[in-house]
């Protein structure tokens, strides 16, 4: 059971809008009940249809009102009473991606070819047209809104504004998806070593693969969808992971009648995760088929990620 009893500003934001906090603890992200967010996820949460969707999604745990108590989707995680004064009047309540990991190397893609939905106003429409074709979203179906990665030397997260996103063209893609999974080297103190980082972009291109297939069975527009992409920078932890992810977790412990429960070892868990997140202006178009600028999105993704795979395999 998790209690919100303080909130804190999220550190690890790269993308997205103000706003957004955490638990005290940092397990649970609390951001603004947006109405067509908060219907999808209630969808997600108790539609069976939705449920190839679901694992590629943040857990949703319920909203948040002033009074502070987690009234659906509620996952038996209790939400107490919250007075800090930046808590909306609702908000959603969904686990935190980056709280696992000790390093939090993260990247948010933007999805999609369109950054308008049907309720915006003709000026918001010309401005954002202008802005997909300004940048690298019109032609691939991406853009990469912000990302951190850590500095080995300090210890710190090195942050990627969204005005790189914003300004880069589409032959420079790459170059950017290399600035997020970089290995160390004379010029560069950043990174994890190329054996751990060709098994967690392998994964990446695996799971990212998933997701497309699922998204692509459903007649669906998300208008400011990201991909979120989480990996971890810190390379003993990184190297655990990897371990735990390539030997599999078939190895099922058994418990002796003495349980020693305080000299249990917990198991590392996957070095990465990757999730869909922010569906802000996210509804179901029945009778449109799938969403192509997204699904253009998800290939460029997964190129890029190829090419990367590539680069370090020649190294």
């Amino acid at each position: 059971m998790a209690e919100v009893t303080h909130t804190v500003p999220l550190a690890s934001q790269v993308g997205g809008h103000a706003g957004v906090l955490t638990s005290e603890d940092g397990s649970l992200l609390i951001k603004p009940a947006l109405p067509l967010e908060h219907k999808f996820y209630q969808s997600l949460t108790s539609d069976p249809a939705f449920a190839p969707l679901r694992p590629f999604t943040p857990k949703f745990l319920g909203t948040l009102k002033l009074e502070g108590q987690a009234t659906e989707g509620d996952l038996g995680i209790e939400v107490a009473q919250v007075t800090d004064a930046g808590v909306q009047k609702e908000s959603l309540v969904l686990e935190n991606l980056s709280h696992p990991f000790s390093k939090p190397n993260i990247l948010d893609i933007k999805l999609g070819t369109v950054l308008y939905d049907e309720s915006a106003s003709p000026e918001k429409i010309e401005r954002m047209l202008k802005a997909a074709r300004d940048t690298t979203s019109w032609e691939s179906g991406v853009r990469l809104t912000g990302f951190q990665v850590y500095d080995n030397a300090t210890g710190e997260p090195v942050n990627t504004p969204k005005s790189y996103g914003k300004t880069i063209k589409v032959s420079d893609l790459p170059d950017g998806i290399a600035k997020f999974f970089p290995v160390p080297s004379s010029e560069s103190t950043s990174g994890i070593r190329v054996e751990l980082l060709l098994p967690i972009l392998k994964a990446f291109q695996e799971d990212i693969t998933d997701i497309r297939e699922a998204y692509a069975s459903y007649e669906i527009r998300m208008v400011g969808g990201s991909l979120l992409l989480v990996y971890e920078g810190d390379s003993a932890k990184a190297e655990e992971g990897v371990k735990w992810m390539l030997e599999g977790d078939e190895e099922e412990e058994e418990e002796d009648d003495e349980e020693e429960e305080d000299d249990a070892k917990k198991k590392p868990g996957p070095p990465y995760t990757v999730k869909l997140i922010d569906f802000a202006h996210t509804r179901l178009v029945p009778g449109h088929g799938p969403d192509e600028g997204v699904l253009k999105g998800f290939d460029t993704v997964l190129s890029l990620l190829d090419g990367r795979i590539k680069q370090l395999e020649s190294l």
